[in-house]
């Protein structure tokens, strides 16, 4: 296996390339910066989408859809997120063979025409809250590419609420926050997340505040996997969300946004992958039990059928390789790189004595296995090896942090690792001179790892990294 990805710690982002190549999961596409999602990659982004639309849902959005593209005059309603945003753009100036009339941009996001609507659906307190989400493409014209954590393209969710208060705003932003993104991240993606407040520096272009669920990689590098924004009243102000009140008056709505995307499956694949390729978390696993027919014999094709059939009837995601016409050693090498979390091989010479082979992508450990016990032995290494990822993820996190008392300090140690630092060590200043040497300040907590509502509450720490 050695020789089929280049070792992670020879050189971690050439693995990241060689894996998503080797498993089939992504290509390059076309045009500089876009990419092919293959079918491997889109089976694990189709089983995220699922898992994050029955969250979203739970907490009482509703799915809609806008158009791609938006009128110039939208984004400038906003100054501060046309500006965040200019450097992105991608601005269509013909159609049909014509000059068009106005400019359109293709979607960097959608605050502005879905502020457009919300104007037009909002008339009484009594329409509000209005929770939508929408699934779609996005387009920000990346100048370093990475394929799915810096595409020109990539696909996401988009949250965007309005709401009567201030607080009830607030309250739902942290609910998606915690609820839908910060529960999917841990509970099935398997990447413990430090879940924080962006500075006014970090935070997105418009908002009043950002929060942010940043994950720990494989070399110590910060990923942000998802933010939720409070953005005020600028928005409703832009685009004249407004209300009728209980009290007969008129009243700006607030709002909020937020959102993840295909930047998730690379955080997987750095975060959980290891020198044989992919490791998938059994509760994301498109396929959780892989079933391998070793070569054929009397008796081998039937009990690979009956065991696929038993774990599919034990609630198992389950596929069954018989192509025995292609070198088994081939077949095992790909299953690691795709990071099946289970393979049961299935051989005439096991058969013989009654046993299947069960492997579990962890570890690497083979267990002969009666194969009336291959099902109860598959469950129980699914429900164990979720939280293998997990816990293997978290030791990482805490062997690579440390905890410092000044700004040089933290600067040094984000060259391994994160660096937890007062804020008031570091401060506005402090986080400049951080950038310039390529570190941010990835997140504020509070002492007690809870989320902050400003950055100038007391004694709040900061997490320092370099970053994706």
């Amino acid at each position: 296996m050695a020789r089929v990805l280049t070792p992670r710690a020879e050189d971690f982002p050439r693995w990241y390339q060689d894996l998503i190549a080797k498993a089939k999961l992504a290509d390059n596409g076309p045009v500089r910066g876009t990419m092919v999602i293959r079918p491997a990659g889109y089976a694990i982004w189709e089983r995220m989408q699922a898992e994050m639309d029955a969250r979203i849902k739970a907490a009482g959005a509703e799915n809609a859809y806008f158009p791609l593209f938006i009128p110039e005059n939208y984004l400038k309603r906003e100054a501060e997120h046309v500006e965040g945003f200019s450097p992105e753009l991608a601005v269509v100036t013909h159609g049909g063979g014509k000059p068009l009339a106005e400019p359109v941009v293709v979607r960097p996001t959608s605050e502005t025409v879905i502020g457009e609507f919300m104007a037009k659906w909002i008339d009484s307190y009594r329409d509000l809250p209005l929770l939508l989400n929408q699934w779609a493409n996005v387009v920000r014209w990346e100048l370093r590419p990475r394929i799915f954590l810096r595409t020109s393209e990539f696909l996401w969710q988009e949250g965007h609420t309005a709401h009567a208060t201030r607080e009830d705003a607030r309250a739902y932003a942290r609910r998606i926050l915690h609820e839908a993104y910060e529960d999917l991240m841990v509970n099935v993606i398997g990447i413990p997340v430090v879940v924080g407040l962006k500075t006014a520096r970090e935070r997105f272009a418009g908002a009043t505040a950002t929060y942010t669920c940043e994950g720990m990689m494989g070399d110590g590098k910060a990923l942000q996997l998802g933010t939720s924004h409070e953005l005020g009243q600028n928005f409703a102000k832009a685009f004249d969300i407004t209300y009728s009140s209980k009290e007969g008056g008129r009243e700006h709505a607030w709002t909020t946004s937020w959102g993840t995307s295909t930047r998730m499956l690379g955080g997987l694949i750095m975060a959980h992958g290891d020198d044989n390729g992919l490791r998938v978390p059994p509760k994301l696993a498109p396929i959780q039990a892989y079933i391998m027919i070793v070569k054929d014999g009397e008796g081998v094709a039937e009990a690979a059928a009956k065991l696929r059939d038993g774990l599919r009837d034990a609630g198992v995601r389950v596929a069954l390789d018989d192509r025995t016409d292609t070198a088994f050693g081939r077949r095992a090498v790909d299953a690691e790189l795709r990071g099946y979390p289970v393979r049961v091989e299935v051989g005439p010479r096991d058969l013989a004595v009654g046993n299947a082979t069960v492997v579990r992508r962890t570890d690497g450990s083979k267990s002969p296995t009666p194969v009336a016990d291959v099902v109860a032995a598959v469950l129980a290494a699914l429900e164990t090896d979720q939280q293998v990822l997990h816990d293997q993820a978290l030791a990482n996190r805490e062997s690579r942090t440390v905890e410092v008392a000044t700004l040089t300090e933290a600067i040094e140690a984000a060259a391994t690792g994160w660096a937890r630092v007062p804020w008031s060590a570091v401060g506005v200043a402090g986080e400049a001179e951080a950038n310039g040497q390529g570190v941010t300040v990835r997140c504020l907590v509070r002492a007690d790892g809870s989320v902050p509502d400003s950055e100038d509450e007391p004694d709040l720490v900061a997490i320092l990294a370099r970053a994706y």
